[in-house]
């Protein structure tokens, strides 16, 4: 339930909380709406140190694969690639057709080497992209490629600590909004600095792999991938071709797959065929198959493949190895029934009964539940203790029951799976009071009718008044209210390539609102910027609105800012000017 604080800023906030208190009822336990696509970012070093470490460009391959077993509806995926500054980026596209997925993998394939290396760059780059265009009924995650070393520009300036201090701050930022950063260790040289990747990974939840060959990296995304979605990679079979057609069964477990991800990986070319679970031919590609294929790999995407045994057909050059690893995806959600609001003593059980449910509906498909185990989780909060207890699978749902064994809080929760995907409740935290007898509904106080009617009436009174107050003092006040932090300003000339230093801003000296004009000292060639104002926001921001033409850009995007949109700190936007070929680069600072 909602809780007022002590001290409230507006008045009228204050008398909005009541009438929130009032009518808020508490309601039981519910699990977040599921999540079965991804906002991913793909973040790969592009320096000159990538022309050893990564020397066949198999990392390309590998982003490319990622790429191709994401979802054919509704995943987003973009790509920034990185030196000591931001290369070249992909701003996050939402994949509804095969002909998106090309323009990420055309993009991806235009990257060039270059130059220096700044991680830090690359890594704060794509955690901005995440938190100014997640969608929250996604699961969001970084991938980053690179070999985990600096090699700054000393014609910078800029420090080792200075990119560390940002390094720390991006992963700061990524945990605090559960973005996951995937770290790949390419170490064809034997030069990796696993420090530096583990440590990122380790911090934000994601995972470190390492690889000393390129051939593996298409592997280590399938993993990625697989285990962010809460899935298993299902290696099939290890083939030597013998230059004929040799045969691989697929299995498709229960009806509930909705996409199933066949990678072939081989370093000559493969030919293949495919069979249903009828035994009919299916043509590569067709209607739900579909066909990708790069140098390190071929991807065959089934899908909502029927329930039961298909069957593929692998032809490679005499004596060439082939694996083949397979990924499904489920929109599946495994939900626990609600626990009883009681109060608990050491000893009680707790009975438990979970299912899976896709849209909010449980799945009554004993296919889908014929080879799953489960187990109940029950961590002691205060001895980190996990007891482990299985759970009868009765074909539609996963029961049991647990005796508290101390008068301690606990974490509980349930975990199916089998070998192709798990899942796993949110938990759910119960208490065991000290000295509580018995298993009682807590007693609820008789309580009198409440004179709604007068109550609802005082309150909308009051809130009338209180609006007219905080109107007029809000005229007043923003005619008044001044700026916190500054602005770094770069000018770049798009002919030549030339930028000039940064110059800072401090914007405390003005009260209301700034033009854009005045920061650039109102020079004659900067004039369309007049019409480019600043305006102070809440919680440390700035809000820009462009009554101009000129073009504002931010993460690669172009934003319409002609209402306004807001910058947080170390947010940094483009602005492209018409009258002249220059740009305008502006971060804001606290």
């Amino acid at each position: 339930m909602f809780c007022l604080r002590k001290s409230t800023k507006y008045p009228l906030l204050l008398l909005l909380a009541l009438l929130f208190q009032l009518f808020c009822i508490p309601s039981a336990y519910a699990a977040p709406a599921m999540k079965s696509n991804i906002d991913a970012v793909l973040v790969v070093d592009v320096s000159g140190s990538m022309n050893a470490s990564d020397k066949n460009k198999v990392s390309n391959e590998a982003m490319k694969m990622f790429v191709d077993m994401s979802s054919l509806q509704g995943d987003k995926i973009g790509v920034v690639a990185y030196t000591d500054q931001v290369a070249r980026e992909k701003a996050p596209i939402t994949i509804t057709s095969e002909q998106d997925k090309n323009e990420i993998k055309s993009f991806i394939n235009k990257l060039e080497n270059r130059s220096f290396t700044d991680i830090a760059v690359g890594v704060k780059e794509a955690v901005k992209i995440l938190e100014s265009g997640h969608d929250p009924s996604h699961y969001p995650m970084v991938v980053l490629l690179a070999d985990g070393n600096n090699a700054l520009d000393p014609k910078s300036g800029r420090t080792q600590q200075q990119s560390d201090r940002e390094m720390q701050q991006a992963i700061q930022t990524a945990k605090a909004n559960a973005f996951p950063i995937y770290t790949i260790g390419l170490n064809a040289d034997g030069k990796l600095n696993k420090t530096v990747l583990e440590k990122i990974a380790a911090e934000t939840d994601g995972k470190f792999f390492m690889t000393n060959t390129a051939d593996s990296l298409p592997k280590i995304l399938s993993e990625i991938f697989a285990d962010h979605l809460k899935l298993k990679v299902v290696p099939l079979k290890s083939l030597v071709a013998n230059g004929q057609f040799q045969d691989v069964t697929i299995s498709i477990p229960n009806s509930n797959v909705l996409e199933a991800n066949i990678s072939l990986m081989s370093t000559q070319p493969v030919e293949a065929k495919l069979f249903d679970n009828t035994g009919q031919e299916r043509k590569i590609p067709s209607s739900n198959v579909y066909y990708s294929k790069s140098n390190a790999y071929s991807l065959i995407k089934l899908v909502k493949p029927a329930y039961g045994d298909w069957k593929l057909k692998v032809k490679g050059i005499n004596q060439n190895k082939i694996d083949i690893n397979l990924v499904f995806n489920y929109d599946l959600e495994l939900k626990m029934d609600p626990l009883p609001a009681k109060k608990y003593s050491a000893g009680d059980t707790i009975k438990v009964n979970a299912s899976f449910e896709t849209n909010g509906a449980k799945v009554a498909n004993p296919d889908l539940y014929k080879n799953i185990k489960s187990v109940l989780l029950v961590t002691d909060l205060q001895t980190k203790q996990v007891h482990k207890i299985d759970l009868h699978n009765t074909g539609t749902a996963f029961t049991g029951d647990f005796k508290l064994p101390e008068a301690h809080s606990y974490e509980v929760k349930v975990r199916a799976e089998e070998k192709s995907f798990y899942r796993e409740t949110q938990p759910v935290t119960i208490t065991a009071g000290q000295g509580a007898t018995g298993v009682q509904a807590a007693k609820q106080p008789v309580e009198k009718p409440f004179p709604w009617m007068l109550t609802i009436g005082s309150i909308l009174g009051l809130l009338l008044v209180a609006a007219l107050v905080i109107f007029l003092l809000s005229v007043v006040k923003k005619a008044n209210k001044g700026f916190t932090g500054q602005l770094a300003i770069e000018i770049r000339d798009e002919n030549t390539g030339e930028k000039t230093s940064p110059q800072y801003k401090k914007l405390h000296a003005f009260k209301g609102k700034v033009k854009l004009h005045q920061l650039l000292q109102l020079a004659p060639e900067f004039a369309e910027t007049d019409k480019i104002v600043f305006f102070p926001g809440r919680n440390d921001t700035v809000i820009l609105k462009n009554n101009s033409a000129c073009v504002i850009e931010k993460a690669g995007r172009a934003l319409d800012a002609s209402k306004g949109i807001e910058l947080k700190n170390n947010d940094r936007i483009r602005i492209s000017l018409q009258s002249i070929e220059k740009s305008i680069s502006l971060e804001f600072i606290l």
